[in-house]
């Protein structure tokens, strides 16, 4: 049963929470307006771009920027203009990719924080299952289409079966060490 209302649950964490289709949707738009904020993705004022992809990731982005600008005086466009802010529908599972794939070349530096200048990223935070989830209880997944896989995203996927929260550890230290460099060498 969902923890907070007691009905049936359409998503259970890793630590046996589970929660309801409403109770998710919630838990779900807080945690995106949260990680706007821990980044300081955006502030009053902003215009944002998002591409108008019909994947999954881009087309809850796209909810996820609606719901914002209800709650924070900003600008969504449908063409790119100088200097406004690029949303990219990065999740956890995409970053653990970029991630172990930059390690695996040798090349850490190629990689991008949640906000790099003026790209954001408004679900670094979600892993794609919770996406996903989300697109479908808003009835935002008819037209959507599939994500293709490399060897990467499948070792991580099964990795992630055989020990949970994977992808997480991976993007959280990541953000570690991006902070402890960021401290030491006073970068922005």
């Amino acid at each position: 049963m969902c923890k907070q209302c007691q009905k049936n649950p359409v998503y259970e964490f890793t630590n046996k929470r589970r929660l309801c289709k409403k109770c998710f949707i919630k838990y779900f738009q807080k945690k995106a307006l949260y990680t706007l904020r821990k980044f300081k993705m955006i502030k009053k004022g902003d215009v944002i771009f998002c591409e108008n992809k019909k994947d999954f990731r881009n087309v809850v982005l796209k909810d996820v920027l609606e719901l914002i600008v209800d709650k924070i005086p900003v600008k969504l466009i449908k063409n790119k203009v100088k200097g406004c802010k690029i949303a990219i529908p990065s999740t956890i599972d995409s970053e653990a990719e970029k991630i172990v794939s930059e390690i695996i070349r040798g090349d850490i530096k190629k990689l991008k924080y949640a906000v790099e200048g003026k790209i954001i990223k408004p679900l670094y935070l979600f892993l794609d299952e919770e996406v996903l989830l989300y697109a479908r209880l808003r009835k935002l997944d008819k037209y959507l289409r599939k994500l293709k896989k490399d060897e990467i995203s499948f070792f991580l996927d099964n990795l992630e079966k055989e020990h949970p929260e994977i992808k997480r550890a991976i993007v959280n230290s990541y953000l570690k060490l991006h902070d402890k460099i960021k401290s030491e060498c006073k970068i922005d």
